[in-house]
């Protein structure tokens, strides 16, 4: 899995207060925690977050708190409800010996045979939580829609992960090929030629 680099500072003024002042400078309060260790309180450049925030994928994050490397996962993000400003981030300590609960992201692959046929793919999943150590987890989960008929859905299920854990529901659905009206018309032209 990919590893995202981030710089942090200790943070002492805690509070509402002392919150609000550092989103002011554009700077994201953030606290660490698990893996037996203390809880620390510490801040990040807002702009500095982008690439972990806004992207499908996920990541594992070294963060450098005043010279400290910590190992990471996101783990829960705050966001103001009308700007969409990071109010807060959760960062939930981790160790490479022990395994880690995370979602990755699904990758789909192939050309359904069902959107050939005139159906149309719904994706419905596009993270699947799973757990496993830190250098088995992938970048993200092929699944191979080739073999989809219309009418047919691929589930959590039907996944054979290595070393991978799963914790999404096997019943959860990653994609579908719905049947359309083309579709319908054209499976109803090829019974009238049959007959």
């Amino acid at each position: 899995m990919k590893t995202i680099k981030l710089n942090g500072q200790s943070r002492t003024n805690l509070g509402k207060k002392g919150s609000k002042e550092l989103r002011k400078k554009d700077l994201v309060p953030c606290i660490l925690y698990g893996n037996k260790a203390e809880n620390q309180n510490f801040i990040l450049v807002e702009k500095e977050l982008k690439d972990l925030i806004y992207t499908p994928f996920s990541y594992i994050v070294e963060v450098n708190i005043d010279g400290k490397i910590e190992t990471c996962i996101l783990q829960d993000i705050q966001f103001h409800p009308v700007t969409d400003k990071i109010l807060h981030i959760d960062f939930l300590n981790v160790d490479e010996n022990k395994p880690v609960a995370i979602e990755i992201p699904v990758k789909i692959t192939g050309h359904s045979e069902g959107v050939k046929q005139g159906g149309k793919l719904q994706v419905l999943s596009r993270k699947i939580k799973v757990s496993a150590l830190l250098n088995d987890l992938p970048d993200e989960i092929p699944v191979d829609i080739t073999n989809l008929q219309l009418g047919k859905s691929i589930c959590v299920g039907d996944l054979s992960l290595d070393k991978l854990n799963i914790i999404t529901p096997k019943s959860n659905i990653i994609c579908s090929v719905k049947m359309t009206r083309a579709a319908m018309g054209a499976a109803a032209t090829a019974e009238e030629q049959q007959k």
